[in-house]
């Protein structure tokens, strides 16, 4: 996936240098409406995949949760079997030890029980609002810590969300779904096989 990773590299500390201000609700208590480009930048794909732009825009809500966010990226890439995620915030990559990480709450609890100290939050109750986002700036989504699919989310819009509308919601797509097991997708398997991260033979 080397497109997508030269994007993550030139761009995931825009914006970051200052946070914005927590989002407040407006008087009539319309949360901010997020619009989200979520790419797809490294994971165990086939030749079929590599160095192609795999991406998906998303809108949510700031009142809505990193659970919530990660629901609409997990159906939005065609996935079925859960695993362990976690949301970067800052930093200048993946496992940036500056960066704000934002768990599941065993994670969370076993972390701050063994280190005293840990993640910065849990998903299920840390708003999308609540993260200070800005326009132009990028965050990771690392998605099971075995296979290790990484992708940069950039924000690309802020605004008042459209009366009557369902969030999370995908509003793009780019390129087509790599299957989350490529050993078991019958197309990838008449492929050349699985390729290294760099997008090699």
């Amino acid at each position: 996936m080397a497109v997508q990773k030269r994007l993550w590299e030139r761009s995931w500390t825009k914006g970051t240098a200052a946070q914005a201000p927590v989002e407040k609700r407006t008087k009539t208590g319309v949360s901010q409406l997020y619009t989200l480009q979520v790419f797809l930048t490294d994971g165990p794909v086939t030749k079929a995949f590599a160095g192609k732009e795999i991406s998906r825009t998303i809108q949510i809500r700031g009142d809505q949760t990193l659970q919530a966010l990660h629901r609409a990226i997990f159906q939005a890439f065609d996935r079925f079997e859960e695993h362990f995620y976690e949301f970067q915030i800052g930093g200048k990559g993946p496992h940036d030890p500056k960066a704000q990480r934002y768990v599941l709450s065993g994670a969370f609890e076993v972390e701050r029980e063994e280190r005293g100290a840990g993640p910065a939050g849990v998903v299920t109750q840390t708003t999308v609002g609540s993260l200070g986002l800005k326009v132009g700036q990028a965050f990771g989504y690392w998605f099971d810590f075995g296979d290790d699919w990484w992708h940069q989310i950039n924000v690309i819009a802020r605004g008042k969300p459209g009366r009557g509308g369902r969030y999370p919601k995908v509003i793009k797509r780019v390129g087509k779904n790599p299957p989350q097991y490529a050993e078991w997708d019958e197309d990838a398997e008449k492929a050349s096989g699985r390729v290294t991260r760099s997008g090699e033979a």
